[in-house]
């Protein structure tokens, strides 16, 4: 077993050489213990699977307890299902961990639900027994985000086997819902804004990926998101297309016509005046593009398609990044078995999404889509009823790579993994981020620790033995690398908030 990485700099004080052993000599002990997380189907998806929710959130909190933390369990009451029953929600954990005045104090979000898996969904292995190949650690929420969230959990364990002072006060708020929209906890934060993140100096993030397979990467934006629901309406039952194909206005065809209309085949936007606010690309930026070391290849074959809409790494990565972009979901109400049913639905419903980029406005986008859409119906002269809504949105989240909190995090991860992160943005939307942003008003940083190939929320979910181990150090040396930050640290967090 190997006491040091091979990229470890050599330039690790004592201390943190002396919990690096630790952590190495008992990394098949965090292993069993990710194997025993990722066993409880804590799918929040599904009905059916709350009370392992539940269990899940109870195992976390008890886990938390050992290490000595005050926890609380915040009750979220409960929420309705679309048959209009009511499903009670599983608690909010609220935790910490010191309270000394002297030290900064650092707040991890992460959650303990997962998306659903079933083995004959695709699966190699039983998603809910983690496996090792390879290296690799495969099992639903391996990454995303059990695997993280007890990264953090173990390095915090290191310091106190070791009887070490931890350099920093901790506090943890860890919820069970996040894949199904992180119920309930927008109000939770606004209510603990004046108490539980009083005293917060900075709040840490370890909900993504790196963007590639092999160099760590920190995260300073991602996208918003506006999901669209398009529904198109004819009469009140299917209809046989043998005795009305040809003499009515048929909804899918309507439906086909308006989805086509959203982008072009380059990609690009239709709708007038979604590029209007997106925000000018400055020198400064452009160089942090072209410093980033990309893989197109690498890229197309986690993807597995063979060709993207543009052939740079800085147009790829700044489509992904800086710039929105449209996708279509799916079509609800059209028959989608196998084999052929030549029924003309009465209702269909197409669901499409903008990623909106930061400086764009939700209710101009919202307003921008749905004028766009009556408009193109209009010209079809069809006597079919439209209807536009956006049952989600979240905005997008930018922070100031020169805040501390990155400073402290740069250096952290020159000590464990021997080089310099790549600066990245996230395409995906990740609210929480933006959410903490405009409520707290503290320092907020994404720090991820699972590779690019980590398939979250597909059917080989993992994350290798090399990332969860360095990513306890990675956790434990950052720290170390707050305690040094000088001044006074609620007065030298300068955070960018947009929308």
């Amino acid at each position: 077993m190997l006491l040091f990485e091979a990229g470890m700099s050599s330039s690790s004080s004592g201390l943190e050489n002396q919990i690096f052993q630790y952590i190495d000599l008992h990394q098949n002990e965090f292993i069993q213990t990710l194997k025993e997380w990722v066993a409880v189907e804590s799918d929040s998806i599904q009905p059916g699977l709350r009370q392992e929710v539940i269990r899940m959130v109870e195992l976390t909190a008890d886990r938390l307890r050992a290490l000595g933390a005050t926890v609380e369990l915040v009750k979220l009451g409960s929420h309705k299902l679309s048959d209009g029953q009511s499903l009670l929600l599983p608690p909010l954990i609220l935790a910490e961990l010191g309270k000394d005045p002297q030290k900064p104090t650092v707040c991890f979000y992460g959650h303990v639900d997962v998306q659903p898996a079933k083995k004959e969904d695709g699966w190699k292995t039983d998603p809910y027994t983690l496996t090792e190949i390879d290296g690799n650690l495969y099992g639903r929420g391996a990454t995303d985000n059990k695997g993280p969230v007890l990264a953090w959990i173990n390095a915090v364990e290191s310091f106190r086997a070791l009887q070490l002072d931890i350099p920093v006060n901790l506090k943890f708020i860890i919820e069970g819902m996040e894949e199904a929209g992180s119920l309930g906890l927008e109000e939770i934060i606004k209510k603990e804004n004046q108490r539980f993140f009083s005293d917060v100096d900075f709040i840490v993030i370890s909900d993504n990926l790196w963007l590639s397979n092999r160099k760590p990467a920190l995260t300073y934006g991602t996208r918003g998101n506006i999901c669209f629901s398009v529904e198109v309406r004819c009469g009140e039952r299917d209809l046989h297309s043998g005795s009305f194909g040809g003499i009515i206005h048929e909804p899918m065809t309507d439906l086909i016509a308006l989805l086509d209309s959203l982008v072009d085949t380059s990609g690009r936007i239709l709708i007038p005046g979604v590029y209007d606010d997106v925000a000018s690309l400055l020198e400064e930026e452009k160089k942090l593009y072209e410093a980033i070391e990309f893989d197109i290849e690498e890229h197309k074959n986690n993807s597995g398609v063979k060709k993207f809409l543009y052939d740079t790494k800085e147009e790829i990565l700044m489509h992904l990044w800086r710039y929105p972009s449209l996708s279509i979901h799916g079509i609800e109400g059209a028959f989608h078995e196998p084999g052929i049913k030549t029924v003309i639905p009465a209702r269909v419903i197409g669901k499409f999404s903008i990623r909106q980029v930061p400086h764009m406005d939700i209710s101009i986008g919202e307003h921008q889509v749905i004028k766009y859409l009556e408009d193109v119906f209009s010209k079809r002269n069809s006597p079919n009823k439209l209807k536009v809504s956006v049952p989600i949105s979240a905005m997008p989240w930018l922070a100031n790579i020169n805040d501390p909190l990155y400073t402290a995090a740069r250096k952290a991860i020159k000590t464990v993994f021997g080089q310099d992160p790549e600066m990245i943005r996230d395409g995906s939307t990740i609210p929480i981020a933006q959410t903490f942003q405009n409520i707290t008003r503290k320092s907020v940083m994404m720090l991820p620790v699972g590779a690019a190939d980590d398939g979250e929320h597909s059917q080989k979910e993992k994350i290798s033995r090399h990332n969860y181990i360095q990513g306890t150090k990675l956790f434990a040396t950052l720290f170390l690398e707050i305690a040094k930050l000088p001044g006074k640290l609620q007065e030298t967090s300068n955070t960018t908030t947009t929308n």
